[in-house]
């Protein structure tokens, strides 16, 4: 019934196999390797346009975008809600996950290649990167992925996403002072959203944010906590990607803390 286009890696695929995880629900996956241009190859774009993962499909219905795959798997399998119940609750998990869309990702995207998978595609050829480059569909997300490509941490759009994970994080801190969770007393989308990207920010080194976030530290590992996460997240990590980040992360953490402090 559910196939899911996605990646290890993706913090937009994984957000949707840990709503499906807390849903409880089997599905048959199909894993793109990006690196390999999967995602732009003519078949795929026949799904998703965007050339981007995940893609959702479920009784021959496709559909996109991962906030929206998000709220279909909640409407569709109502039993284990992820949504606040009242309107109040459902108005603040959507303004949580509608940053998300617009700006929070692309910020986290800008950071992950910064710091760790530009170096992935200066190992490829010029060629590769090339038509890398020429498949990305949308003008601005390949100005910016060249921008990074070619300057890493020098890149003009690396110190706005440091910012805006800084003030995200201030948000978080004072939302969570009246709550346990992003959009009220329950673990909803809003939560399930953010996850991902909580352990991305771990990997590349950004350790001063939950350092100077109490709260959101205690959040964070309340989330981290989830048989969900465990099971649509962590186990889900590859471990050459690890091994990068790692290997990336001194240089990152001091450029960040610089950038911060």
């Amino acid at each position: 019934m559910i196939t899911l286009y996605h990646n290890d890696m993706s913090v937009c695929a994984a957000k949707v196999r840990t709503a499906l995880a807390e849903k409880e629900l089997k599905w048959n996956g199909i894993h793109l390797n990006l690196r390999a241009g999967d995602a732009q190859k003519p078949e795929y774009i026949k799904l998703n346009p965007n050339a981007v993962v995940p893609t959702f499909v479920h009784d021959d219905k496709t559909i996109i975008e991962s906030t929206v795959i998000c709220e279909y798997i909640d409407d569709t399998w109502p039993e284990i809600p992820l949504k606040p119940l009242d309107s109040w609750g459902r108005a603040q998990m959507r303004l949580w996950t509608k940053q998300l869309d617009e700006g929070v990702h692309a910020a986290v995207g800008a950071l992950s290649f910064c710091i760790a998978f530009r170096h992935q595609w200066l190992e490829k050829s010029g060629e590769d990167r090339a038509r890398w480059l020429a498949g990305i569909p949308q003008a601005d997300r390949r100005q910016r992925s060249q921008s990074i490509l070619e300057l890493g941490l020098a890149s003009p759009y690396f110190e706005p996403a440091v910012r805006r994970y800084e003030k995200l994080f201030d948000d978080f801190e004072a939302t969570l002072g009246h709550r346990p969770w992003l959009a009220g007393d329950m673990f909803s989308l809003a939560d399930v959203g953010y996850a991902p990207y909580l352990a991305r920010l771990r990997h590349l080194g950004l350790n001063i944010l939950f350092d100077r976030h109490p709260l959101v530290l205690g959040w964070s590992q309340r989330v981290a906590s989830r048989p969900s996460v465990q099971d649509g997240i962590n186990r889900w990590f590859n471990p050459k990607y690890l091994s990068l980040f790692e290997e990336k992360r001194a240089e990152a953490k001091a450029a960040v803390d610089k950038i911060l402090r």
